[in-house]
């Protein structure tokens, strides 16, 4: 079963065992692809160590089942720097959508912003309505601009390349 962080919601929650068994369902679920104890390994300036770091540093359960793309959920904060918290993951999901359209990125960001806006409410989130719309529409400006596709990328090509030049590769340096 999938898990996150301190910032799920019972939503995120239902909504990310549901998506586990949809994908046990329909079989798309593949070996794991990134071996953490190999990436924290790594020197402390590649790609593949800031994922660990990012992992260790959040404390976030890793992705290690479910469909490719699932599973390189968090190489994406590494890739674009967005933080982990709903905020973080709707500019990552802004960011996928602008970089190549998918439905289901649209349904995730309507979820997140939801959830963003309930966390304004309840706990005085720190950004207005207007600092989140820019925020959400220069990461899918930056998703528009770059050289990126999440279909094809194969991250574990990348992990001994520095951060830097991963980034740069996509356009994102």
């Amino acid at each position: 079963m999938m898990q996150r962080t301190q910032f799920n919601t019972p939503a995120i929650d239902v909504f990310l065992k549901m998506m586990s068994h949809v994908n046990r369902s329909l079989q798309r679920d593949i070996p794991p692809i990134a071996d953490l104890n190999q990436l924290r390994s790594l020197p402390p300036d590649t790609f593949g160590r800031a994922w660990a770091d990012l992992i260790d540093d959040r404390g976030l359960e890793p992705f290690t089942a479910g469909p490719r793309r699932l599973q390189l959920h968090d190489g994406l904060h590494v890739l674009t720097g967005y933080d982990t918290d709903p905020l973080g993951e709707a500019e990552v999901q802004a960011f996928l959508l602008g970089a190549k359209f998918h439905g289901l990125h649209v349904i995730i960001l309507t979820g997140l912003l939801r959830t963003i806006q309930r966390q304004r409410r309840f706990y005085g989130f720190g950004l207005n309505r207007e600092a989140v719309r820019s925020r959400l529409y220069a990461a899918y400006q930056r998703g528009r601009q770059a050289n990126f596709d999440p279909d094809t990328w194969e991250p574990e090509q990348l992990w001994h390349r520095s951060l830097h030049e991963v980034r740069s590769k996509f356009g994102l340096g």
